[in-house]
Parts: structure tokens; C-alpha cells; sequence
């Protein structure tokens, strides 16, 4: 069975291309990142605990993020970036539960990163009770030091695009059918001109293919961009 070609993504602070497993480390010794906490550590502001946490889409690996959060920063702060990032459609309600979703504890959304987060934590993060999208959040390194930025998080990686094919002919496809997305059993993705002429409309028109695990789910269409 052929490897599954991981997504790539750029780094932040040097505009580096790689994929996952790649930029995993290379955060790790990335010298632009390094000069960016130096500058940091050297200026005004208060010194705390500040989490490096690697998230991923629960059932597909394709969509990840590289995030930095402040340890006095709590975990509505990370809810509320995951849902402008990736989730916000309808104001569904969501939660975080450390252990097995829906069964393990689910920490209150004031707590504090500095409360929860240790080094291997990890946490699940659920959007929409009724058509849920999943997120793992894990805790893969830590650094005393000064936030980068003024707000709670700041956004290090996340995958580009995935690369996806338009099923009638093969072009880079950038909207999906959402008749064949619930009714059929093959691909649903079509490129600008197959979009327009595509026969199905049962469930409204194409919708647009946004860097997110949410697309075709309640209506999802983005914007799918960082808050800040």
C-alpha cells in the first residue's frame, strides 16, 4: 500500500515549505524563530510559561496547525481560534475533554493553559454536538520565556491548501457538490467551469473548498483564515 503524501506547510517566521512531520522540527531549530524569542526575551513584558501545541483534524490528517499559547491564556482562547480558523458556522456549542471525548473530564473554558498544560497533554477539542468536528490538541514542547505577540496565540504553521482534482476532469478542483458529498459513494470536488455546469443542486449549489476539516458540514464555507 502506497504512504499517504503528507500536506505541506510554511513556517511563520521564515516562510519555509515542508511537510508536517518536517516542520515538527524544524520549529524546534528554526534560527528566524530563535532571533523572534530573543527579541522578545529582551524587551518589555512579563516572562510565563508559553505551550507549543501541535493540532490536527481527528480524522483527517491532512489539516494541522503549529500554535504558541500563553500559559495565562485559557482555553476559551484557543476555542475561539479554532472556531475562526477552522470551525465557526452557526455558534454551535463545544468543549474540550482531556481523556476520551464525551466521557473523560472536560475542563471549564476559564481555565488557564498554565493550569491544564504539561508537557504530552493532550486534549480533545469537539465543535457542534450534532455533526461534530474533532480536534486533537497536543502539548509537544515548553519555553520560559515572553509572548511573540500581544494576543493569547500566535500561529506558527498550518498545512497549505490540500491539493485536490476536480472528478470530471482532473483540473485543481475548488468547489464540492454537496448531492454528491451526502448521496454519492465517489468524489464530489469540482474545478470553476465543472462547477457551473455540474446537474446536481438537491442540496443548493456547489460550495467553496476552504483549508478547513469542516468544509461540507453544516453548511461550512471559511473564511477558514487565522483571527490574527
Amino acid at each position: 500500500m502506497a504512504r499517504r503524501k503528507q500536506t505541506k506547510g510554511k513556517c511563520a517566521y521564515c516562510g519555509r515549505e515542508m511537510a508536517k512531520s518536517g516542520m515538527t522540527r524544524h520549529l524546534k531549530t528554526c534560527p528566524a524563530r530563535r532571533e523572534a524569542v530573543a527579541a522578545a526575551d529582551a524587551g518589555r513584558g512579563k516572562t510565563q510559561t508559553i505551550y507549543h501545541l501541535q493540532v490536527q483534524n481527528a480524522w483527517n490528517p491532512d489539516f494541522w496547525l503549529h500554535l504558541e499559547m500563553n500559559g495565562e491564556a485559557t482555553l476559551r482562547d484557543l476555542d475561539s481560534y479554532l472556531r475562526a480558523i477552522w470551525l465557526e458556522c452557526c455558534g454551535h456549542l463545544s468543549a474540550f475533554y482531556q481523556g476520551e471525548a464525551w466521557r473523560g473530564y472536560e475542563p471549564p473554558m476559564t481555565t488557564k493553559a498554565s493550569r491544564i498544560f504539561a508537557l504530552g497533554v493532550k486534549l480533545i477539542h469537539l465543535y457542534d454536538f450534532g455533526s461534530t468536528t474533532e480536534t486533537a490538541v497536543n502539548v509537544i514542547a515548553i519555553r520560559q520565556g515572553k509572548p511573540l505577540t500581544k494576543h493569547p496565540i500566535a500561529l506558527m504553521s498550518r498545512n497549505n491548501m490540500p491539493e485536490v482534482a476536480c472528478m470530471e476532469c482532473g483540473e485543481p478542483a475548488t468547489y464540492i457538490c454537496m448531492e454528491c458529498l451526502y448521496e454519492g459513494e465517489g468524489p464530489c470536488e469540482l474545478c470553476d467551469e465543472h462547477a457551473e455546469t455540474h446537474p446536481h443542486d438537491d442540496y443548493g449549489p456547489p460550495m467553496p473548498l476552504v483549508n478547513s476539516p469542516r468544509v461540507g458540514v453544516c453548511g461550512y464555507e471559511g473564511p477558514a483564515e487565522p483571527p490574527y
